[in-house]
């Protein structure tokens, strides 16, 4: 019997998480260093005044602290995204002099008291994933807040995907949103 897609992606989400736990600590280090230099040396970056990013999860996700502390220091304004309820969110730019918030799933935001920025200022945005495919599609945690988030973005989008849990194909459903740059330690994906 074939698996439903939300079944299919519930699936792959515990095969990489295992996947990502057989990492050692030296193995994940050397894979943030190397993803962030490749995305911090993209033209794209240069020329964004506004990137959304995200504070990476950890054991989930690349350590994208160093990131945004280094786009910040180039001057980039950088907003990090704040979950609202009804599977929604909003981008709050990042003020390195604001404590970030403890959420649940160990996610890390920016208050309230941090400036809300428009769908319409951000020039590039950095879309987590649990892993993507090499068609640029991505598997999400599974609340669909970033492809709600996505719909009608005109701006670039780039992920970011460890090579180890780089898939051939991910299920995917009409709605699910896909990258337009996608890079791996090693590899520069454009689609």
């Amino acid at each position: 019997m074939a698996l439903s897609i939300d079944a299919e992606k519930k699936e792959l989400r515990k095969a990489v998480r295992r996947q990502l736990s057989a990492l050692s600590p030296e193995e994940l280090t050397r894979s943030d260093s190397a993803l962030i230099a490749r995305f911090l040396a993209l033209p794209q970056v240069e020329e964004a005044r506004t990137v959304f990013a995200f504070w990476g999860i950890p054991g989930k996700e690349p350590d994208t602290a160093q990131l945004v502390q280094a786009l910040t220091a180039r001057g980039k304004r950088v907003g990090l995204p704040r979950m609202l309820p009804e599977h929604r969110m909003e981008v709050r730019q990042y003020d390195p002099d604001r404590p970030l918030l403890q959420v649940s799933f160990g996610i890390s935001e920016p208050g309230e008291d941090c400036p809300l920025l428009a769908r319409e200022e951000v020039d590039l945005v950095l879309v987590p994933a649990v892993c993507y495919d090499r068609q640029g599609y991505r598997l999400g945690f599974g609340g669909g807040y970033y492809d709600r988030w996505l719909e009608g973005f005109a701006g670039f989008r780039a992920g970011l995907c460890r090579g180890a849990v780089l898939q051939e194909r991910v299920p995917t459903e009409p709605h699910d949103a896909r990258v337009d740059l996608l890079l791996t330690e090693e590899e520069s994906l454009s689609f």
